[in-house]
């Protein structure tokens, strides 16, 4: 069984935060310093080299100034129903 990181439920998810990104007109690196980490680790988790979990994701959510629950609603809804983890 493959690592989630690799999944396609886990590369829809990065998808939607480089997508989230993009349409708030940040680069990696801005959007590290409004998170208050370096662009490796926003590269890394563009690059599905390292999982978000879900304090990570809200808090990139607010540093792209996206409501969280919203952003999450778009991430679900192509999600298949059963996701290996």
């Amino acid at each position: 069984m493959p690592k989630s990181v690799f999944t396609g439920a886990h590369k829809h998810l990065v998808d939607v935060l480089i997508a989230a990104r993009r349409r708030a007109g940040l680069t990696q690196a801005e959007l590290a310093v409004r998170i208050g980490k370096d662009q490796k680790f926003v590269s890394l988790i563009e690059r599905s080299q390292r999982r978000v979990d879900v304090i990570e994701f809200f808090a990139i959510a607010k540093a792209l100034n996206v409501d969280p629950v919203r952003l999450y609603a778009t991430v679900i809804k192509k999600l298949p129903e059963k996701v290996e983890i």
